[in-house]
């Protein structure tokens, strides 16, 4: 048997996002953004393109802008 284990947290670059619309800043917004892994999740509108995040690998979900 082989154990794989994968780090908690993985950084990885946003090569798709739709542009963010000002005016919508008031509640917490977000938009789905497509990471090089081909992987889609939601992040802050403020995501764009060409940025890198850091993903948690339990959970799939945005942590922060790394």
């Amino acid at each position: 048997a082989v154990a794989v284990d994968l780090p908690i947290k993985v950084d990885l670059k946003v090569v798709s996002a739709p542009p963010g619309v000002k005016g919508n800043t008031v509640s917490n917004v977000n938009k789905i953004v497509k990471l090089e892994t081909g992987v889609e999740i939601s992040t802050p509108i403020f995501i764009n393109e060409g940025d890198t995040i850091r993903v948690n690998t339990d959970t799939g979900q945005y942590v922060e802008r790394a």
